[in-house]
């Protein structure tokens, strides 16, 4: 498959690499075990590395990546659902894509022969063969800036279901997480959003629903975002009880920036101002223009 490369309309490699590039040890003092920077799904008596864990298991399954011969994660973080994949799902070769140095060499010192990890944006993807399922956990955050009005915005949303819809083969699914924007107005909050993350602004709900059209058929939506305040507030307690081995490693003005950025987004979420949605989507493979 060759397609066109596209511009990439959202966050640039250099704003990925100021965030999650900060130290792997740092990240996986609070996120954990599973490294899984994204919403967990959690009941009630569940230790993060469940939660996370199910998050995991849930995207594969609507996704109907369960013994597939190929399946991409587009934003793959440090590679655990790549693993889960492969060596929990049977999936005969698991893709990553990621724009952060420091998860690309963390996903390649795994030494696993059925994961492979690219270090590039979806625009730069060019898959040489197609794909039964795609899975993007917490990445589509990253797919629009902040100085884009919502016409650009969900024209480069647009641009990269169509390079998904491209990717996969008739009939495949992808599963989705993303945050979006909740009880709020954009401009009430983008700013606080791109200070968080660099070069990034959040969507709506109406601007994927607009970018999917007639590519692809959204077959389940789920809001969970009373997990994500449990998540956030899980973090901050895993970061405060590691406190003196993080500031060991990042110093005390990295450390106080975090728990800062963990604090304000418990409150965003608890207070409605963001959601946290899971979409399901099957691919139309006969799109009306």
């Amino acid at each position: 498959m060759n397609a066109v490369k596209n511009q990439n309309p959202g966050a640039s490699a250099e704003a990925i690499q100021y965030h999650y590039d900060v130290s792997n040890d740092f990240y996986r003092l609070w996120l954990g075990s599973t490294n899984a920077y994204s919403c967990a799904i959690w009941e009630e008596n569940d230790t993060l590395e469940s939660a996370q864990l199910r998050k995991i298991d849930f995207h594969i399954n609507q996704a109907k990546a369960r013994g597939a011969l190929r399946v991409l994660d587009v934003g793959c973080g440090w590679g655990t659902t790549l693993k889960r994949l492969v060596e929990v799902h049977n999936v005969e070769q698991a893709v990553g894509l990621t724009l952060s140095k420091a998860q690309a060499e963390w996903i390649e010192s795994f030494k696993q022969p059925r994961i492979k990890v690219k270090l590039e944006s979806w625009s730069e993807h060019s898959p040489e063969e197609p794909y039964d399922a795609i899975i993007s956990v917490g990445a589509f955050e990253h797919f629009a800036k902040l100085n884009l009005n919502n016409v650009q915005k969900v024209e480069g949303y647009r641009t990269f279901f169509q390079r998904c819809h491209e990717w996969l083969k008739p009939g495949g699914c992808m599963s989705l997480q993303t945050m979006t924007y909740g009880n709020v107005r954009r401009e009430e909050l983008s700013q606080f959003i791109a200070d968080c993350l660099p070069d990034s602004d959040l969507p709506s709900f109406s601007e994927i629903a607009e970018a999917t059209e007639r590519i692809f058929e959204i077959v389940a939506l789920r809001n969970n975002r009373e997990d994500y305040v449990r998540t956030w507030k899980t973090w901050l307690s895993n970061l405060k009880a590691n406190r003196k081995a993080a500031v060991n490693l990042v110093g005390e003005e990295m450390v106080a920036r975090y728990e800062k950025f963990l604090s304000l987004f418990t409150i965003g979420f608890h207070a409605g101002n963001m959601d946290l949605l899971r979409i399901t989507m099957r691919r139309i493979d006969n799109p009306r223009n």
